[in-house]
């Protein structure tokens, strides 16, 4: 909302005072997320370095609830790049940005720049820091959690089974690659392993947003462990490819339609894939509704050609 307020600007002042206010909601969700409450709860993880859900107790007692599940990946998405030009060009929001880092810079913090924008530098917003963001990824491109051969999954596969306690009630949560096995909202619970398209191509572009902040100083290892070092760029082509190889032919099959009729070389179906809602987060088979053009449809934007982007900013105040 930040970003559509600010590229209105352009064309009619009015629309600052819509992105400063998206910009003082951005900045205080941030500081909820790391101090909320009179208890300053986190739903940062130091030990773990990730991000999870807590459940504060009536007595205002807090439990992480240490499911790493797409819940912890989502603050990734938290993130942009404010253009050079809206230091000349939206005034009133770069006051206002040079006001809450002078008297409120505890909000700020989410801002990573080299400058404060007036001098013509880029500045990144993102609800997580670099050191952060560097633990989060090497959990998401580790093959024994996030990284499946078709993209990244909803659950940490090393979560085979995870109880806690919670007011004497157990419960549980376990590693379910395809359809959900539990009557849980109706029997239609897959939010357990398998890989979804649309938060996929989220995390993919924002893992670009990050790259043209940080250039190709930022590197990480995918997978995990191994000697095969990208940028952030690479990264999101990594997600990218996978999510596209479901409907590349392997063997003369699609992944995504498994062994099931959708496969059949009758040009019927041979010629007609069907954009399943979502994949199973081993095989890639597709699953659900075989429609869900809705989302899964996205997988033409991924091979179209993408737009020149202004080059990527060298931060030096990092």
């Amino acid at each position: 909302m930040f970003k559509i307020a600010i590229e209105l600007s352009r064309h009619d002042p009015a629309w600052q005072d819509c992105a400063t206010k998206f910009l003082e909601h951005f900045l205080t969700i941030s500081k909820a997320m790391n101090s909320f409450g009179s208890h300053n709860i986190s739903l940062w993880h130091e030990g773990d370095g990730f991000f999870y859900d807590v459940l504060v107790r009536p007595d205002g007692t807090a439990l992480p609830m240490r499911v790493r599940s797409m819940v912890g990946l989502l603050p990734i998405l938290g993130a942009t790049d404010v253009p050079a030009w809206v230091a000349e060009q939206c005034p009133d929001v770069t006051s206002r940005l040079r006001w809450l880092r002078k008297r409120r810079p505890e909000l700020v913090e989410p801002v990573l720049s080299a400058g404060d924008g007036a001098d013509g530098s880029r500045m990144l917003l993102s609800l997580v820091s670099p050191e952060r963001l560097r633990r989060i990824l090497e959990r998401m491109f580790d093959p024994t959690e996030f990284l499946a051969p078709y993209g990244i999954r909803s659950l940490s596969k090393a979560e085979q089974t995870v109880s806690e306690d919670i007011d004497g009630r157990q419960v549980t949560m376990q590693y379910e690659p395809g359809e959900s096995s539990t009557a849980l909202f109706g029997g239609n619970s897959n939010w357990r392993g398998p890989v979804w398209f649309p938060v996929n191509v989220l995390l993919a572009d924002k893992l670009r947003t990050y790259g043209r902040y940080f250039g190709d100083e930022f590197t990480i290892a995918i997978p995990t462990g191994s000697d095969n070092i990208c940028t952030l760029e690479q990264a999101a082509d990594v997600i990218d490819g996978g999510l596209t190889g479901l409907f590349r032919p392997v063997d003369g099959l699609r992944p995504a339609d498994g062994k099931r009729i959708e496969g059949s070389p009758n040009p019927l179906w041979a010629d007609h894939p069907s954009f399943y809602e979502y994949f199973d987060g081993d095989t890639g088979e597709g699953l659900g509704a075989t429609h869900q053009t809705g989302w899964t449809g996205l997988v033409a934007h991924l091979h179209n050609p993408r737009l020149p982007m202004e080059p990527p900013h060298r931060s030096t105040g990092l």
